[in-house]
């Protein structure tokens, strides 16, 4: 039976009449990352600030490793950290001089906590390099350790990687991986940019206008969604029969609009192409497609993939 560190039931959330969130249902493992994807403005940030009393819902429930939240519940508060808005530090002061002023507030054992999470977050090394200097791949990696510094069972990131160049991107992702895998951390992280989520995540959540579209597991999507070879040509019912007859494929379809979708590894486009142009076929187009998680959602909502990297 799974073990849910975050659940969530018909949770809505409505301000002056408008419905941010409606009658969302997630369900985020123990020990897994799970991807909140969508637009600008689908609720992501809304849905965070909720499960952290940030925020109260209109209605519906939250639930923490299965006890119900509520207004005087503690255990989300002590037993999490986050990075909700822009990290805030003085800009005069070091990482280690940042981080020591937080752990007096939170009564943290400073030196040996503060040691661990700088490690943790690659600021190991950043001496006495002052905030107000750091690159924002380094202010991002030292808010999450801030978040970091009493242990959390549970880290809620909103857009950690917004606005960081390729390097720091890789950064945070391979941060992130490195504190699930290592330390067993579950991460809740949202972000509009698919495309690098898809690199770490293990469940996906989708948000689109306030409505949960789908939650499924990683690795049950790119089962649903195989990398295949896309044909068009003259004649698509002797195309299926050189397929099975010559290739001795039979794993393939035929889509709405006349393309072939030839899901079998071990023939290659030359092959194909070559196959269908001796029996006289004219071959239009041909060409490998990959799985993407852009080209996946924009179907599923009918809306622009490019909506997503904006």
């Amino acid at each position: 039976m799974t073990k849910w560190m975050i659940q969530t039931k018909a949770l809505t959330k409505a301000i002056q009449g408008h419905v941010i969130l409606d009658h969302v249902a997630i369900h985020l493992p123990a020990g897994k990352i799970y991807g909140l994807l969508g637009p600008n403005g689908a609720g992501k940030t809304t849905l965070m600030k909720l499960l952290l009393g940030l925020q109260k819902p209109t209605s519906g429930a939250m639930y923490f490793m299965g006890e119900r939240l509520s207004e005087k519940s503690t255990a989300i508060y002590t037993r999490s950290g986050s990075m909700i808005e822009e990290a805030a530090f003085y800009g005069n002061l070091t990482a280690t001089e940042n981080l020591e002023i937080l752990a007096e507030m939170r009564g943290v054992t400073k030196y040996r906590a503060i040691k661990n999470v700088l490690e943790n977050v690659r600021l190991d090394t950043a001496g006495k390099k002052k905030f107000r200097e750091f690159s924002m791949g380094m202010k991002q990696r030292l808010g999450i350790a801030a978040a970091l510094l009493h242990e959390p069972e549970l880290l809620i990131l909103d857009e950690p990687i917004n606005g960081l160049d390729p390097m720091g991107i890789k950064e945070i992702r391979e941060m992130l991986l490195f504190l699930n895998k290592k330390y067993g951390t579950t991460i809740l992280i949202s972000s509009h940019i698919l495309s690098e989520i898809e690199q770490m995540v293990d469940v996906i959540g989708f948000l689109n206008n306030g409505y949960l579209v789908e939650e499924v597991s990683l690795q049950e999507l790119q089962d649903r969604n195989r990398d295949f070879i896309r044909v068009k040509v003259s004649d698509v019912k002797r195309a299926c029969f050189l397929l099975e007859d010559e290739l001795g494929i039979s794993d393939y379809e035929v889509s709405e609009d006349d393309f072939l979708r030839i899901y079998s590894k071990q023939t290659d486009t030359g092959i194909i192409t070559s196959c269908f142009v001796k029996a006289g076929l004219m071959v239009y187009e041909i060409s490998n497609q990959s799985f993407q998680l852009e080209d996946y959602f924009s179907r599923l909502i009918g809306g622009d993939k490019h909506a997503f990297n904006n």
